[in-house]
């Protein structure tokens, strides 16, 4: 079993919890992401779940299927229709499909993890982090006490080596409270510099608590990371 299981499982918890005293006014109110109330933020990270489970027990028969057969304007359409649920609705909802993603996990042997999926191309293991990224990402965006400063800072190093696509060729990157430091090619550019928490909420879109610093003003991020062509078998 590959480490980030059991941290996934904590921020599943931790979004339990988060989540729990929740109405249903609560929910419908907006989240910290534009456009998306809390409810549009809680049915994709259930939805998110199902997909990731769907795409492992596939892969345990050998199948390569896509995230979404429709591609993202199923992923939209899900979201949309789910929003709407009730906050009981919503527990209900994100406790079962977190659930299902962990006993899929749990089924999986040593040599399963390698098993390929369409997700970014990679294997079951890549979702596990991804999964990870996704929960701790997104319970800042519900605005309900989680903060990025509130992030594990293994994840947030995850996170800054994921969304490194982001910066300028050049682009040098130091967390001051680590001994870590991050590279876009040969650092002829400027170097940013910050508490790794606060960088990998920069990198991420969200608001860091100090925002970090550059001498000559941080530079402007580039796209999400794009998913590339699905495999197909």
């Amino acid at each position: 079993m590959p480490a980030p299981v059991t941290e996934v499982i904590d921020a599943h918890r931790v979004l339990a919890r988060l989540v729990e005293p929740l109405d249903d006014e609560q929910v419908r109110a907006a989240s910290a992401l534009p456009g998306w109330s809390r409810g549009h933020v809680l049915a994709h990270l259930a939805d998110n779940a199902r997909m990731f489970a769907r795409l492992a027990e596939h892969a345990l028969r050998g199948e390569l299927v896509p995230a979404y057969d429709g591609g993202v304007a199923e992923r939209n359409a899900i979201i949309e229709a789910g929003a709407g649920r009730t906050a009981a609705g919503h527990r209900a909802e994100l406790a079962a499909r977190t659930a299902e993603l962990e006993a899929v996990w749990a089924r999986l042997g040593d040599a399963d993890w390698s098993r390929p999926v369409t997700f970014r191309n990679a294997d079951i293991n890549a979702t596990v982090y991804a999964r990870r990224r996704e929960a701790w990402i997104h319970m800042a965006d519900l605005d309900l006490g989680v903060r990025p400063e509130d992030w594990p800072a293994e994840l947030a190093c995850h996170a800054i080596d994921f969304l490194l696509c982001r910066l300028p060729a050049g682009t040098g990157v130091r967390a001051e409270d680590l001994p870590r430091e991050w590279s876009v090619g040969d650092r002829t550019g400027t170097m940013v510099t910050g508490r790794v928490r606060d960088l990998a909420a920069w990198m991420a879109g969200r608001t860091p608590a100090t925002p970090p610093v550059a001498a000559k003003g941080l530079p402007a991020l580039g796209p999400w990371p794009p998913h590339p062509p699905q495999r197909r078998r």
